[in-house]
């Protein structure tokens, strides 16, 4: 199974997780219920997700040319900490980040600054949010979930995306020498080993690599300096393949995690994964991303196989799953030139706009057509009365008539 879950397949249970980033050690599950506040998308807890969800949500609707609600933007950077962070979830902004409070973590912070830089306006709030993350980068090169904490794979990507979103180059991000790419690297399975091409979420306390689908899928994205948002791109000829041979380049060991993901997809056209004590299941949240992965590196024609089993097969996991899950699929559909509203029978936009604020088309159009709506009620009326008052003219003209004959 998986170590590294998709946000939305963890929200959906109470835990928190993420389609790159890596989980907090400490998090559990809440104790109970937290309320939803306003301009927050979905309707599940949102201590572990929250900025998660956002900022795909917001991200998803900006790729499809949408306009995100003022409230849910607002909401979005009413989060960002005083030093320039991002916690999973404040409740209360008015109490400081850290002590007691919640901590800022290096998943939520980056996917905020994707977000936030794609919406654009927001210069101030991701350039102090880049400071905080750059000041995080560890001495290997890459970032942990939290502030000093072991670098991971997913934990890397999702910063080294963040920095391109912000117009930063991340292969100039250097901590004590050490690149983003060299922490990759370090993590990076050679292809002869089991799992070969895969990248591991952290080595074990044994110091070995084991192979992780949500971290490989993630991992290709930061080799290639990518965030979550990928251009479709012309199809590369032949099928990717794993190779040691040569430098270990980033976009060789992009090449080879694409291979290993292209071979985990080959003959079912998804991912499996467990959950503790059930049996295995397919895994859409890294199916997905699997997808997004395999574009960005101009793969899409072995890409295209799990996004068809996507469509076919996901709307009931997206509908339990919330937002982030929605935000998945659309950036999945984006990353191959295909259309988010015909998604095996789902409009993936309308869905992923019912599960927050109305987008500002939206509203605006529905403003339209109320008053459309009023107007024509008006003329209607207007008619009926034209009509009405016609009608008695009528009949006093006849009643006069009839009276000057008698």
């Amino acid at each position: 199974m998986n170590v590294r879950r998709s946000a939305a397949a963890l929200a959906a249970i109470g835990v928190l997780a993420t389609a790159a980033p890596a989980m907090a050690a400490d998090a559990t599950p809440s104790p109970s219920p937290v309320p939803v506040p306003a301009g927050l998308f979905g309707k599940a807890d949102p201590t572990y997700d929250g900025v998660w969800r956002q900022s795909l949500a917001l991200l998803a609707q900006h790729t499809v040319g949408e306009r995100p609600a003022a409230s849910a933007v607002r909401w979005l950077t009413g989060q960002q900490c005083a030093d320039g962070g991002f916690a999973a979830f404040r409740a209360d902004n008015a109490k400081p980040c850290g002590g007691k409070g919640p901590l800022a973590d290096t998943n939520s912070t980056a996917a905020a600054v994707q977000a936030l830089a794609a919406l654009g306006g927001h210069d101030d709030a991701v350039g102090k949010a880049t400071k905080w993350l750059t000041g995080q980068q560890n001495k290997d090169g890459g970032w942990g979930y939290s502030p000093g904490s072991p670098s991971d794979a997913n934990s890397t990507s999702v910063v080294v995306g963040a920095l391109t979103a912000a117009g930063l180059d991340p292969a100039k991000q250097h901590a004590k020498g050490k690149a983003p790419a060299e922490a990759l690297a370090a993590l990076a399975i050679p292809c002869g080993k089991d799992g070969g091409g895969a990248f591991a979420y952290q080595p074990d306390k044994k110091g070995k690599l084991a192979a992780n689908a949500d971290a490989t899928a993630a991992a290709v994205l930061g080799a290639l300096g990518k965030g979550f948002v990928v251009e479709p791109a012309k199809a590369r000829d032949k099928a990717p393949a794993c190779t040691d041979s040569g430098k270990a380049t980033p976009g060789r060991l992009a090449d080879n995690a694409a291979a290993h993901l292209a071979g985990a997809v080959a003959k079912s056209g998804h991912l499996m994964s467990a959950m503790p004590g059930a049996e295995d299941q397919p895994d859409f949240g890294n199916t997905a991303d699997t997808v997004v992965a395999l574009a960005a590196d101009g793969w899409s024609a072995q890409a295209k196989a799990p996004y068809a089993w996507l469509a076919k097969n996901a709307g009931p996991w997206a509908q339990q799953s919330g937002p982030a899950a929605y935000a998945q699929l659309i950036l999945a559909a984006h990353a191959l030139g295909e259309n988010p509203k015909e998604f095996g029978g789902t409009n993936l936009v309308q869905a992923l706009d019912k599960q927050g604020p109305a987008p500002e088309q939206a509203k605006k159009a529905a403003a339209a057509h109320k008053a459309e709506e009023k107007k024509s009620n008006h003329q209607v009326w207007w008619f009926v009365g034209s009509c009405l008052f016609a009608g008695i003219g009528a009949g006093f003209l006849a009643s006069g008539r009839k009276k000057n004959r008698t």
